[in-house]
């Protein structure tokens, strides 16, 4: 299946999320990126204006707003998706749904992020995973963080060795960088107190098969995410087995401390910050001296970057459900295009894959 013309590619939020995934968007090919909305003139609106993306507001009360700080404003949510062919919703946890009627009854293909329930998308996305499902489909979910992390490494095992079960130990950041009231400050939270954690079912709307059980905190931290992984394998592997299928997949970058000298995530941000667009690691981290095996039982500690990790997805989904591209393809157009599998300084992670 061959690439098809540019896809008009809008984006409803300018967060966290949206701001990469516009940027991801505008660095491929076959995608224009046609405006994005934002509710606020705050500093984020500004720096859409200075990139030259046309600004677009819910509304006639935030265009108002934006008048008065001196941004022009295209028009509204209802004008952009006049104009686009998809739209990526990035707004906060649980607005995507609100918006899900207006962009069903515009016509044009919306893909949602995992802060939705999955019952507002045809389809739970992970793109190593599941993408000929997403195929064609008018909405799509990409589901969260975690749960991207978890998919990661999970399907590249399934697909070289097999997978019978998985338990999962989540260490959660608190928060994102600007999210300046969220806490803890000086605890660790069960996240939730029961198990299993809601990352368990999140898994099995893209693995359905899968006998998952996964429990999570948070901690006082804005860098990452760490997961303790425990898979029960199909087979007998030997540890060198299940590194290689781990390094073979084409984003996850598998990361040796003794030759890097990188044993925490600050370091791997550290390293990132000065290669990559705003230190950004979209790949799966899997710390490689962690990896332990034992029979069918093998378990490592992986890390997960929550502010960029899904955003090659939303790219992969954005082609899935218009039809404009098989995985491979998409993949690996993605891939090159946002630098993936190159992080030059982290022994153990390959020139290039995809």
């Amino acid at each position: 299946m061959a690439l098809r013309s540019r896809a008009a590619v809008g984006v409803n939020g300018f967060g966290t999320i949206g701001r990469r995934v516009a940027w991801a968007a505008s660095q491929q090919r076959d995608m224009e990126v046609v405006g994005v909305v934002k509710t606020k003139p705050d500093y984020a609106a500004m720096q859409a204006a200075s990139a030259g993306l046309p600004l677009y507001v819910p509304g006639e009360r935030e265009a108002e707003a934006f008048r008065r700080a001196g941004l022009e404003v295209r028009g509204a949510l209802r004008d952009l998706l006049k104009e686009v062919d998809v739209i990526v919703d990035a707004t906060p946890d649980g607005v995507g749904a609100t918006y899900a009627k207006a962009y069903s009854e515009a016509g044009v293909r919306a893909i949602f992020q995992g802060g939705e329930e999955a019952s507002v998308a045809k389809v739970s996305f992970s793109a190593l995973c599941n993408y000929d499902e997403a195929v064609g489909k008018e909405s799509v979910r990409v589901v969260s963080c975690n749960t991207t992390g978890l998919l990661r490494s999970i399907c590249a095992l399934n697909s070289a060795i097999g997978v019978k079960s998985v338990n999962a130990f989540l260490v959660r950041r608190a928060a994102d960088l600007q999210e300046v009231k969220r806490g803890p400050v000086n605890a660790i939270v069960l996240n939730p107190a029961r198990v299993p954690s809601h990352h368990a079912g999140d898994v099995r709307s893209v693995l359905p098969w899968l006998e998952i059980s996964t429990a999570a905190v948070v901690v006082p931290t804005t860098l990452m995410h760490v997961h303790y992984v425990n898979v029960r394998l199909r087979g007998a592997a030997t540890r060198e087995e299940v590194i290689e299928a781990l390094r073979a997949s084409p984003r996850v970058l598998v990361v040796s401390s003794s030759r890097s000298g990188v044993e925490s995530t600050a370091q791997l941000i550290d390293a990132a910050r000065h290669v990559r667009p705003r230190g950004d690691i979209p790949e799966l981290v899997v710390f490689e001296e962690s990896v332990s095996v034992r029979g069918e039982e093998a378990s490592f500690i992986q890390a997960v970057h929550q502010e960029s990790i899904v955003v090659p997805e939303n790219v992969d989904a954005i082609r899935a459900s218009l039809g404009m591209a098989d995985a491979e393809e998409s993949v690996r157009a993605t891939n090159e295009a946002l630098g993936i599998g190159r992080l030059p300084g982290l022994a153990g992670s390959p020139s290039a894959k995809g």
